[in-house]
């Protein structure tokens, strides 16, 4: 049983959330996160959940927050974005100054609306774009970004007919928006749509789809979705023979992913990727010492390291530093106004200013395009950051 991560149900975290607390010096410093562990993405729950436990592991082998110990406090959410609302909104009435989740859109979207003057709601996903100087954050590059980026890439390789296939979820709504806006940008002049196409998540074939894709004649295909639905899209693609290159999104970066669609991945499958994807890529020293500590911290608890748990921990490392320098006792706005104000600060998802890029603190030119690479089992760099080919 592990005694420094607890896990609860919706039920039982709504009813222990607002169960008055006595502190003592010894008790722990509790950050509370809202996450999926069961329902439709808990894949993505489960990898967050592994990035606390091993930060929490870390720090508290390292002095804690201030000498008194650092406790995740994780409840499930279940997939469903009205748990999601339940949870949050038994913290709000806590008084918490911080959470971390949620980590769909459609979740952390329901949540962002129930913050007015805190707490900080840092979701973890990069497909939220809260506004500035909002109690809200958003991990990683947003995707506006990574599509800017990795567009970019492929109109330096010569790619300008471009083929798109989204879900209808809100991820895949996002993901049309912007593509649209990447393609639109100065960089970008010259790419052309050629075919866009939709599918449900739950659709069990896209073969329409890809028969018309095919007969526009692209140069790539993005694919913007992430789970079992990429695998539709995958084995779509190739039992029409559509034998291009394919693009998805950072969601898919997974290793049982790779080796459970072997039999039916593309030649070339590439994706947007921060430092920690593709470590072959870093040249700067404070995010190499960075992604070396969060491999050493992950492996120590037991896991292999990979893109998922790169999105909680870098919000939560940067939480554990507020509170460290404010104290446990911290308000949302004081946290709010201390992270915003955090520049150049070394991340394993590159060098955070959240000056520049308020609510984020990352932006394009942290943004590499990856490979997979089978014969090495692994992503590889093809781009330097910002999208520029390699």
């Amino acid at each position: 049983m592990n005694a420094i991560r607890r896990v609860v149900t919706a039920a039982a975290a709504i009813a222990a959330l607002l169960m008055p607390l006595t502190v003592r010096a010894a008790d722990p410093v509790d950050v509370n996160a809202i996450v999926p562990m069961t329902g439709g993405a808990a894949f993505i729950g489960k990898g967050y959940s592994a990035a606390f436990n091993a930060l929490e592991t870390y720090v508290n082998k390292h002095g804690g927050i201030n000498g008194r110990p650092l406790k995740f406090v994780v409840a499930d959410d279940q997939s469903n974005p009205q748990i999601s609302v339940q949870l949050f909104s038994a913290l709000i009435e806590k008084k918490v100054p911080v959470v971390l989740g949620a980590a769909l859109v459609s979740e952390c979207n329901a949540m962002r609306a129930m913050v007015k003057d805190g707490p900080l709601l840092y979701c973890l996903t990069p497909a939220v774009h809260p506004e500035a100087g909002s109690y809200v954050f958003s991990a990683d590059p947003s995707t506006n970004d990574q599509l800017a980026a990795s567009i970019h890439y492929f109109r330096a390789r010569g790619w300008t007919r471009i083929a798109i296939i989204t879900s209808t979820d809100a991820s895949g709504q996002d993901a049309d928006k912007t593509i649209a806006g990447a393609m639109a940008l100065p960089m970008n002049r010259g790419v052309t749509e050629v075919a866009h196409e939709h599918f449900n998540v739950t659709d069990l074939s896209v073969q329409a789809q890809i028969e018309r894709i095919k007969a526009a004649n692209p140069q790539i295909l993005i694919a913007w979705t992430t789970g079992t639905p990429l695998a539709t899209v995958l084995r779509g693609a190739n039992d029409s023979g559509l034998q291009i290159p394919v693009y998805t999104n950072a969601g898919n970066l997974t290793y049982a992913q790779m080796a459970q669609y072997h039999d039916f991945l593309p030649k070339e499958l590439y994706f947007p990727a921060v430092a920690c994807v593709v470590p072959d890529g870093i040249t700067d020293a404070a995010t190499k010492a960075a992604t070396n500590t969060y491999f050493q911290a992950l492996r120590d608890v037991g896991v292999k390291p990979e893109y998922i748990e790169s999105v909680a921990y870098d919000p939560a490392l940067l939480v554990v530093t507020a509170l460290r320098a404010l104290g446990p006792n911290v308000t949302g706005q004081r946290m709010r106004d201390y992270i915003n104000g955090v520049t150049n600060w070394a991340g394993v998802s590159g060098r955070y200013n959240f000056r520049t890029t308020p609510q984020r603190g990352l932006d394009v030119s942290q943004i590499f395009v990856a490979r997979w690479d089978g014969a090495q089992n692994n992503w590889i760099a093809v781009s330097k950051p910002g999208g520029d080919p390699r």
